[in-house]
């Protein structure tokens, strides 16, 4: 692998979690060799990722790298240690391979799988949702077309926002006198 020194890395064949090809760029963990002493990369990073003995809790937030992306959702390196999963439901940005994050442990389930969200969970994502929603109202004009019946898809789509994250921001706005309900918006209290 071309990594940006003069010498080479060397990823043994063995080491591939699919046949590499030039031209491509991979996720590699880096490591000494014991045989030939010699500083060496492999692309199968679960085998050098730990959940046995977990060094986070739920509700921390973490940083990650996002490694790959499947139907089930995007599979992450938590703190360079773990191995963790963000749902496709709990996903409402655009994210690919390669992407490093600020995540939050959702959950840690009984076998040391770790769940991970991107925003916040629970009443720890309001203020901030809150404060994200207040600045697309102020750079709407003021006024934004979305309520509690706008579907779900259209909240994702347009704000990144979970429907059930939008709705607490509302209400957290509503109840500081942020904002106006109407039927067809909320609006910016003049």
């Amino acid at each position: 692998m071309d990594w940006g020194l003069v010498k080479q890395l060397f990823v043994p064949f063995k080491e591939q979690a699919r046949p590499m090809k030039q031209g491509n760029w991979y996720i590699v963990y880096l490591y000494l060799d014991d045989k030939t002493d010699r500083l060496v990369a492999s692309s199968k990073s679960n085998k050098f990722l730990n959940n046995d003995h977990l060094s986070i809790e739920k509700y921390d937030e973490v940083d990650i790298l996002v490694t790959h992306i499947t139907d089930k959702g995007a599979n992450a390196i938590i703190n360079g240690k773990h191995k963790g999963l963000i749902y496709l439901e709990d996903i409402f940005e655009d994210i690919r391979t390669g992407d490093r994050l600020k995540a939050h442990v959702k959950k840690i389930r009984e076998d040391n799988k770790v769940d991970l969200v991107l925003q916040a969970p629970g009443y720890r994502s309001i203020e901030p949702n809150a404060n994200y929603l207040l600045e697309e109202l102020q750079a709407a004009g003021g006024f934004l077309p979305f309520h509690d019946k706008t579907d779900p898809e259209v909240i994702k789509n347009e704000l990144g926002l979970s429907k059930k994250s939008f709705k607490k921001a509302v209400g957290s706005l509503y109840k500081d006198k942020q904002i106006i309900i109407k039927e067809d918006g909320i609006e910016l209290v003049s």
